[in-house]
């Protein structure tokens, strides 16, 4: 069996791929474009790959013997999912392998902007000698706001707390028992953290909720001659407006391992700033990282090729085609209803119980459970969140996650229900599968009868059931030139209280649902992204 290592991997990992017999091991000397990286592929059953090499679905194609794309790190941008699992290539990462690397690198920078080592070292290495022009800042007492405390945030939270700093956390998805066994100190609302801290280190994923977040009002909102710090994801920090906020002082200093774009421009104003570190993406170098993504990958490459056994799959083809026939339709549903409840909701759960009923009942459960995470989860985890990884990210922020085979009677053959508990509450919704097509249907909203096809732009509202509520709301959609896939209404009695649901080929502007406000029949009104 062939495998091509198309990117520089660590020599310990090559070296377990290279031991075993089974495989004729190919080492790239340089990356390869599309173009010459196809006619190489051809017998290929395994591709090793940092993130340099795209596997496309041109390359993919090319490989008509492929079993198994292995990703050294945990990103995968570089290949294209969907058209591997179409072809049935097992896609996997590491997403362990770095997360000791970027909390050090991150606690590195923390302690280079208090004291100004780069800088110092500069003016040394020119010959000067400028003690009081390099001034620093104690970390102790000092308080540090983390945005994100994940594997990478929670390990930066340990190291702050050793060096005695007080750490706040924004991360709303974290249940509040996880937070205390970390001894962080938790804020509902991002804003509230703002004003406190004399240090922001970003370790979120990338999101539309996270992108561009820490921006001008953030900055004001902060205290003057704060310090920040961004090894997560380039583009969570406004470059633009942090390099104002630079320049008038509001932000005392940066430290940057990661950009909007990369490598970052050479005529980048952030270079010029000397308040500024950089470091050119380094949170996985370290000798360490490489070896343990290298191994890791390579592992789990011969795992699957010789046992068939995944781990680290992002695409999660680890059934039988009989079988992944028969739960794919589920797993559709299940998503889209994990998402629904995420944005119904709390962001802060702490049990998700999801149950199955009639012929629902009798299917493998945990890939659909698996589903419904990764639907519920995609606004805590971004893109990193995957059917493999799921139960580990739930159980990082201290969500319970609970199966259930009900008996129940219904009118539905197959049904699934997904709700989430917290302290506020319980918010749930159920689906079924219609037709021999096996269409995804919402059937139930909390405890109200609904059917809404869930996809693309929702728009749920609560109106009074009167004359002439279909074409208001159609009149004023139209005005803002807003099209309607579909609208399904739902009332309970003639006159009372109705639920409208829009299917919108585009998210409606804030101008919209502001002229729906001041409509006093029409009341809590949400989007929701499917």
């Amino acid at each position: 069996m062939k495998v091509i290592i198309c990117d520089p991997v660590s020599p310990k990992g090559v070296a377990l791929l290279q031991q075993r017999a089974e495989f004729k091991v190919q080492v790239l000397e340089k990356r390869l474009p599309e173009a010459e990286l196809i006619p190489v592929v051809a017998d290929a059953v395994a591709l090793v790959v940092r993130s340099e090499t795209k596997v496309t679905r041109a390359v993919l194609e090319a490989a008509p013997r492929l079993r198994v794309v292995g990703r050294a790190g945990v990103g995968v941008d570089n290949v294209d999912v969907e058209a591997a699992t179409q072809r049935g290539v097992v896609v996997m990462n590491t997403p362990g392998g770095n997360t000791i690397s970027t909390a050090e690198l991150t606690f590195s920078m923390l302690m280079a902007l208090a004291r100004r080592i780069p800088q110092a070292h500069m003016s040394m290495a020119a010959g000067q000698w400028n003690r009081k022009s390099f001034q620093g800042t104690e970390l102790y007492t000092k308080t540090l706001g983390i945005l994100g405390l994940g594997r990478i945030g929670s390990e930066v939270a340990r190291r702050a707390i050793a060096f005695g700093m007080r750490v706040i956390a924004y991360d709303p998805y974290l249940t509040l028992s996880r937070a205390k066994a970390l001894q962080v100190e938790v804020v509902e609302n991002v804003l509230d953290l703002y004003p406190q801290v004399d240090f922001l280190t970003v370790h979120m994923p990338m999101s539309d909720e996270t992108r561009g977040m820490v921006d001008a009002e953030a900055f004001a909102r902060m205290k003057h001659g704060v310090r920040v710090l961004n090894c997560a994801r380039g583009g969570i920090i406004n470059e633009a407006d942090l390099r104002v906020a630079l320049e008038s002082g509001q932000v005392a200093g940066a430290a940057l391992d990661v950009y909007e774009t990369e490598p970052l421009p050479k005529d980048s104003p952030l270079r010029t700033l000397p308040q500024v570190i950089m470091t050119p993406h380094l949170g996985a170098s370290t000798d360490e990282a490489q070896d343990n993504v290298g191994i890791e990958v390579a592992e789990a490459v011969t795992e699957y090729l010789l046992h068939g056994t995944v781990r680290n799959a992002v695409n999660l083809p680890s059934l039988d085609a009989a079988t992944y026939n028969q739960v794919k339709p589920y797993l559709m549903l299940g998503e889209k209803l994990g998402r629904l409840v995420a944005q119904l909701g709390v962001k802060r759960n702490h049990r998700l119980v999801i149950t199955y009923g009639g012929q629902a009942n009798e299917v493998p459960t945990d890939p659909i459970t698996r589903a419904v995470l990764k639907g519920f989860l995609s606004f805590a985890g971004g893109k990193d969140v995957n059917q493999v990884n799921v139960r580990t990210l739930a159980a990082g922020l201290g969500l319970q996650v609970e199966e259930v085979k009900s008996t129940e009677q219904t009118d539905y053959l197959e049904w699934l229900h997904v709700a989430a508990f917290s302290e506020g509450g319980k918010v749930s919704a159920g689906g079924t599968l219609f037709s021999a097509l096996h269409l995804p249907r919402i059937v139930r909203l909390d405890s109200q009868t609904v059917e809404i096809i869930p996809e693309g732009v929702l728009v749920l509202m609560n109106n009074t059931d009167r004359p002439g509520m279909v074409g208001y709301v159609g009149t004023i959609l139209g005005r803002h030139n807003i099209n309607i896939a579909s609208m399904s209404l739902h009332r309970e009695e003639v006159g009372g209280q109705a639920l409208t649901v829009l299917n919108l080929d585009s998210v409606p502007p804030a101008a919209v649902l502001d002229e729906f406000r001041l409509d006093p029949d029409i009341s809590n009104i949400r989007v929701i992204k499917l």
